[in-house]
């Protein structure tokens, strides 16, 4: 499964956009951590793997502005750092 047949089955965590196509992977990685459940999680894992998912997490938690909101990134710091070593 491509990022953008991913991101179509779940238009619910978007909803800002219909340009599924053009999605980068930053923009549905954070919209999963956001406003996903534990199987877009896993799915989203499957597709780009872990590692992926917690440097594109680090760099969006990091910037001066997020869409991440306080108890994702706190959630999302301790999942990475214990399960992407």
């Amino acid at each position: 499964m491509t990022l953008a047949e991913f991101i179509k089955q779940r238009k619910y965590l978007v909803w800002s956009t219909d340009n599924y196509d053009n999605l980068g992977p930053e923009a549905i990685t954070e919209a999963v951590l956001n406003y996903g459940d534990f199987g877009d999680i896993n799915e989203l894992k499957k597709i780009i793997g872990i590692k992926k998912m917690a440097k594109i997490f680090k760099k969006a938690a990091n910037q001066k502005r997020t869409n991440l909101r306080p108890e994702i990134i706190n959630y999302f710091n301790l999942y990475f750092k214990e399960y992407a070593k």
